[in-house]
């Protein structure tokens, strides 16, 4: 490459272009590939080596203790006859001490004229503690087992551009240890929620991610095409149709946690594909899935964090007392001073809410005019956890009424700093009432509402053939995780975030 060509590239351009120069120059020079090699022998984790040896005092050195470790080194400072290095694996870091008297010539002139931070080497030694007191390998064998031809961020310990932090996830796992953390967290988040409903002895299930309908919820669907069917077909947007058809055929209490597709917006809160968690007991209701919420994410919160206090962007969360719970109706009175109760009249209903600053169409009833009035002036008050129960019936097209109130149903969300994080109720089972609010979602949709409920006619056919009471549950796990994790946004809880190709 010529200097004009090389005037023009990056700095990072211009790091590859030297380091994919000394890759040839090794494999010429010195046979070396350094892609070639099948295994390395690590007996040891930097976490592990850190615990057994913690206890070496300064300037003692363990020379009987054989230790082989891998990773990549995250930062080298090359000298005379001694070097020192920083490795990282999984586990965490370790400072290295390369020293031409204990490596031998060879091995030292190799590790100075082609190792690089960034690279990944395994490495042999014993431990020692230096005169500053930093716990240190001793090398005395050092084998470049990986060649990283991109250079690390310039500052390797903080990679701080979240455009540059989601679209190439493995360079921020890499640089910043904090991350890999939460990540394990939400492991042992979903393990915890998965844990807890299988003690209640709950079945794991798998149900189709694609469908000829996209049922369960209220929301706009991705779209595909099956060639060998010539038919659309649907990402689904909930679990929950077919968890119901599996209640229906006496599998008992069943969940799924798997993924979900929306084609809807993108923000703090919202991903296209994200993950969820549903769960349908038979002979239960709302209450016990109240109850079921409560337990999953006070066990979550203890088995990721070690307590029910969690802090989340700075509000202090209180997860271990029982959560608050409260109807629409009540919420809307406290926080607007407007008793729903006393309004029978579709027109009073619009009149007051345009009154309190809410922009209407001037068709909506009573009815989705309380839930807007929810959605604009109560969530965000919402901020310890809290139930809130007694939805309308006409925005809730799968939960049964409410006996002694039959334009509200038996439902519940949970919210928690504005945000719903679960979504629960007892299951409609009346065929004949289902059959009755598909008509009604079908006609929104036909009249140009995205999100309407499709008409699912084999569902209402399980329906006929006997759902036993249920009481049913969906959990957004991603969200359970932000909150559990102190994680400002989804993305920070989704390895590979939806992204839009950069240009």
């Amino acid at each position: 490459m010529s200097d004009m060509e090389r005037g023009s590239l990056t700095p990072e351009e211009e790091i590859l272009s030297q380091r994919m120069d000394k890759l040839r120059r090794l494999r010429e020079e010195e046979g070396y590939d350094p892609y070639v090699n099948e295994s390395w022998g690590v007996k040891h984790t930097l976490a592990e080596v850190r615990r057994d040896h913690d206890d070496i005092s300064v300037d003692e050195s363990r020379e009987d203790v054989s230790l082989s470790v891998a990773g990549r080194l995250m930062t080298v400072r090359k000298q005379g006859k001694a070097s020192f290095a920083n490795m990282q694996d999984e586990t965490g870091s370790m400072q290295l001490y390369f020293r031409l008297d204990s490596m031998g010539e060879e091995c030292y002139r190799f590790f100075k004229k082609w190792i690089d931070a960034g690279d990944i080497i395994g490495v042999e030694g014993h431990p020692f503690r230096t005169r500053r007191g930093e716990l240190t390998i001793a090398v005395t064998r050092c084998v470049l087992l990986s060649k990283a031809l991109r250079p690390l961020p310039e500052k390797w310990h903080g990679l701080t551009d979240t455009e540059v932090r989601y679209r190439k996830r493995y360079v921020d796992l890499m640089v910043n240890p904090e991350v890999r953390d939460v990540f394990r967290q939400r492991a042992r988040i979903i393990s915890s929620v998965r844990k807890t409903l299988e003690d209640h002895g709950t079945l794991e299930v798998e149900t189709p991610m694609l469908s000829y309908l996209a049922g369960g919820a209220n929301a706009r669907p991705f779209v595909t095409h099956h060639n060998a069917l010539d038919l659309d077909m649907y990402l689904r947007i909930a679990t929950e149709l077919h968890l119901k058809r599996l209640v229906v055929g006496m599998m008992g209490r069943v969940y799924e946690m798997g993924k979900n597709f929306r084609n809807e917006g993108m923000d703090a809160m919202h991903n296209p594909e994200f993950t969820a968690m549903e769960v349908y007991w038979p002979y239960c209701d709302y209450v016990d899935m109240m109850d079921l919420t409560e337990e999953i994410v006070r066990k979550a919160a203890l088995d990721a964090t070690g307590s029910t206090t969690v802090t989340w962007q700075g509000t202090e969360l209180d997860l271990g007392k029982p959560f608050r719970r409260a109807t629409m109706v009540e919420l809307v009175k406290e926080h607007c001073g407007v008793d729903f109760d006393g309004i029978d009249d579709d027109n009073e209903a619009r009149r007051i809410a345009e009154g309190e600053g809410l922009a209407l169409e001037g068709d909506e009833s009573r009815f989705k005019v309380l839930t807007m009035m929810v959605e604009e002036f109560v969530e965000e008050h919402l901020v310890q956890p809290t139930f809130v129960m007694g939805h309308p019936t006409e925005i809730s097209p799968l939960s049964k009424r409410n006996p002694d109130n039959p334009d509200y149903t038996h439902r519940f969300e949970l919210f928690v700093c504005g945000s719903e994080v679960a979504n629960g109720f007892s299951e409609l089972n009346d065929p004949i009432d289902q059959r009755a609010r598909f008509e009604d979602q079908a006609k929104l949709k036909a009249a140009g509402d995205e999100e309407g409920h499709p008409f699912d006619e084999d569902f209402v056919n399980a329906l006929e053939q006997g759902l036993p009471p249920t009481g049913g549950l969906g959990i957004g796990i991603d969200r359970l995780i932000m909150f559990l994790t102190d994680s400002r946004s989804i993305r920070d809880v989704i390895l590979f975030p939806t992204m839009k190709p950069k240009a």
